[in-house]
């Protein structure tokens, strides 16, 4: 099924649900010879597991991956790459009182109609808790990359009202800096002292048995010119893919965004010039990205979470028979899911560029 899968030459296959035996994915089209280190894939997972803080879920999952296929002696054989995230804490009784009922804002009605069965333990395969495969994958996406140059970094720049204000143009900045500031505090924002209001917010939305979103902005450093293919292969347009795939993801934006629609194209324009034998614009409102092929400036994007859609609160909503009924939700869940989103934006963005890496050595003798 199309729905299962990212990329096309550098393809992964993500497989699970959330209360089942667990969940895994398969990552092929790898170039064999890739060192591989699995302490990378295990951090980066380390990163996105249940339970790592207070204003997480409390779900304790350690997300030990193991490495089925694919690799030997550290080093990719150029064949499938297979990997397995076992469930260790599952609380499927959390879940009885949904197993005929639709929750307010989740998948259950859809996939219930769509199907006509659906696991109603923990979302099923709509759970966010799929996410853990791709960053895997996207560990093994990053490690081949890194070969290239390319580096992927995400971190938090809002959560509900309080933003970071200054890091419009962050890609100035020195990105291995941002990133060892975002990962010094649990929501993983680089501005400490926005940090602490961000969290000092999480917490008192969790009390209030509610949730709240936030945006996380994603930057990629040394992409060479030339990745994407018009008009259905943007580069863009297979990031915003990515993106989009993530659970509670409502929006993208790359370069100017938005605020590029109330600009006009004297404002908006990058101008070129020359630096030494390199090529470069003197502003990057492109975002990296221009006619669907990266420019050689920095990529970054911004991508919008909703606001968790299981809350503590009582909601009215309908059963399989369309009768009306109560919910509240139960069990453990986010009160806000950007922290933990960080590493499942860069493991998209990476699996895209090493699709886009791969492809591209076709594109000309």
């Amino acid at each position: 099924m199309a729905g299962n899968y990212l990329g096309d030459i550098f393809r992964v296959t993500t497989f699970g649900e959330s209360h089942g035996t667990g969940i895994g994915a398969v990552v092929d089209g790898c170039p064999a010879g890739l060192e591989i280190s699995v302490e990378k894939i295990q951090k980066d997972l380390d990163r996105r597991r249940p339970g790592q803080s207070h204003i997480t879920t409390q779900r304790k999952e350690s997300d030990t991956v193991q490495i089925l296929s694919g690799v030997f002696n550290n080093r990719t054989l150029g064949t499938p790459i297979a990997l397995f995230i076992p469930n260790e804490d599952q609380r499927s009784k959390d879940y009885d009182h949904i197993e005929d009922a639709f929750r307010p804002s989740h998948a259950d009605y859809t996939y219930q109609i769509k199907y006509g069965i659906r696991d109603h333990r923990g979302g099923g395969r709509s759970s966010a808790r799929a996410t853990a495969a791709l960053v895997a994958a996207g560990s093994i996406a990053k490690q081949l990359i890194a070969e290239f140059s390319l580096l992927v970094g995400a971190f938090v720049t809002q959560v509900g009202n309080l933003k970071i204000e200054k890091l419009l143009h962050h890609t100035e900045a020195d990105l291995a800096k941002l990133i060892s500031e975002a990962e010094n505090n649990i929501v993983r924002c680089p501005d400490q002292h926005v940090a602490a209001q961000m969290i000092d917010l999480i917490e008192q939305v969790r009390k209030e048995g509610d949730t709240v979103g936030g945006v996380i902005t994603c930057v990629i450093k040394n992409c060479p010119v030339g990745l994407g293919d018009p008009l259905f292969g943007k580069l863009q347009s297979d990031l915003a893919k990515a993106m989009f795939s993530i659970n509670a993801v409502h929006g993208f934006e790359y370069g100017s965004g938005f605020d590029g629609a109330s600009k006009r194209g004297s404002e908006n324009n990058d101008e070129f010039y020359s630096d030494r034998d390199k090529i470069m614009t003197r502003t990057n409102n492109s975002g990296g990205i221009q006619g669907g092929i990266s420019n050689g400036m920095d990529i970054y994007f911004r991508v919008a979470f909703k606001p968790v859609a299981t809350i503590i609160k009582a909601q009215e909503s309908v059963n399989e028979k369309g009768e009306s009924v109560e919910l509240k939700g139960r069990g453990r869940h986010d009160p806000c899911v950007v922290p933990r989103a960080v590493p499942i934006v860069e493991a998209g963005a990476a699996v895209v560029l090493a699709d886009h890496l791969l492809r591209n050595r076709s594109s000309k003798l």
